[in-house]
C-alpha cells in the first residue's frame, strides 16, 4: 500500500479531479489547503519584501491506494496538473504499513 501526495495550484483542482474519477477503481482523495515557495535559486526575486511575502496558496493532494495504483494516479496528477511553469509542484509516494477502516476496524 502506498499514499501518493501532491503540492499543485489550486486553479488545477477542476482537471485534477476529473483525471482521478477516470481511473478505474479510484480509491479516493483527500485535499488540504497549503503554503510554500519555490527553492529562492529557482526564482528571480531579490528584494527583502519579494524573499519575505512569497508565499502562494497551494492545494497539498493524498491519495492511499494499492501499489499497482500507483502509476495511473502519479500520471494524472501530472498530467492534470503541469502548466510548465515554475511552480506547478511536487508529486511523490510514501510506503504505508498498516491501515485500518475506523467504522468497523477492518484491516484493509
Amino acid at each position: 500500500m502506498k499514499e501518493i501526495r501532491a503540492i499543485v495550484r489550486p486553479n488545477r483542482l477542476d482537471r485534477l479531479r476529473e483525471a482521478l474519477r477516470a481511473i478505474p477503481n479510484f480509491p479516493g482523495v483527500t485535499i488540504f489547503k497549503a503554503e510554500g515557495f519555490t527553492a529562492p535559486a529557482a526564482v528571480d526575486k531579490r528584494t527583502v519584501k519579494d524573499e519575505l511575502t512569497d508565499f502562494t496558496g497551494k492545494l497539498m493532494v493524498c491519495v492511499l491506494a494499492s501499489d499497482e495504483m500507483v502509476d495511473p494516479i502519479r500520471n494524472a496528477i501530472m498530467e492534470a496538473c503541469s502548466t510548465g511553469a515554475i511552480g506547478d509542484g511536487l508529486v511523490w509516494t510514501v510506503d504505508i504499513g498498516d491501515i485500518h477502516r475506523i467504522r468497523d476496524r477492518a484491516q484493509l
